[in-house]
């Protein structure tokens, strides 16, 4: 039996090709999640995930799922949505309230969130250090829904969406595809396998073939996110298919 690496503050992490088997994907626990801490795990791959009271759980599953930009599937519906409903985008206006809204938003098949108060806290630190990034969508200046997550380099891995109306995630995930050449993005790593993500294009690829891209493109030099305040959608660069 392998045995799992437990970590002290400022210990490095194992490779992430040393993941567990069982469970699948597990690299490490422990550590804390200081803004270092957490932008190492990322350049290596890695992500946290635990449950309230237990210690940091370290992921790199195989194989993992990400998006390229360019090939986001925005559906029929999902276009007529966005132009009936006179979508705004923003970006950066509210991290506090988007993370928040992703805690809090009750999820079908799901009990709680994995979103804990120690997360939460982390993350806005790490919004604050200018690195993790939120996109809102808007209407009537109410927001609907949006997302939120680490840009490293070229790479923006995606945490979490929530939607407070029909096609609010999506629309937030169109924009992002939309937005990533300005914002210089290659890949939104979207991690684990998820059906609603495949349906926008995601597809799965090795973590072999992942770590090869994060060393690519993760220590990449990137113009600063910009703060931008409520855009139409149809204003972005990029057309509805």
């Amino acid at each position: 039996m392998v045995a799992l690496p437990w970590l002290a503050p400022g210990d490095p992490f194992p490779p992430a090709d040393q993941a567990l088997s069982d469970p699948e994907g597990l690299v490490a626990a422990g550590a804390d999640l200081s803004v270092p801490t957490l932008l190492q795990a990322y350049s290596q791959g890695l992500f946290p995930w635990f449950n309230d009271g237990d210690p940091p759980l370290w992921w790199s599953p195989n194989p993992r799922l990400v998006l390229y930009p360019s090939q986001f599937h925005c559906s029929r519906s999902l276009a007529r949505s966005i132009r009936r409903h006179d979508v705004h985008i923003s970006l950066d206006t509210c991290f506090s309230d988007v993370i928040r809204a992703c805690a809090h938003t009750p999820r079908r098949g799901q009990r709680g969130t994995w979103i804990v108060p120690a997360m939460e806290q982390a993350y806005q630190a790490l919004h604050h250090a200018g690195h993790a990034h939120s996109i809102e969508v808007w209407q009537q200046q109410q927001l609907l829904g949006g997302l939120y997550g680490v840009r490293l380099g070229r790479l923006f891995f995606g945490e979490s969406m929530f939607s407070h109306a029909s096609n609010g995630s999506k629309t937030a995930l169109a924009a992002l595809a939309r937005l990533s050449e300005r914002l210089d993005i290659t890949v939104i790593d979207c991690q684990v396998d998820s059906p609603h993500l495949r349906s926008l294009g995601a597809t799965l690829e090795s973590r072999e073939h992942f770590l090869q891209t994060v060393r690519a493109h993760s220590g990449r030099s990137v113009p600063p996110w910009p703060r931008l305040s409520a855009t139409p959608f149809a204003a972005l660069p990029g057309a509805l298919d």
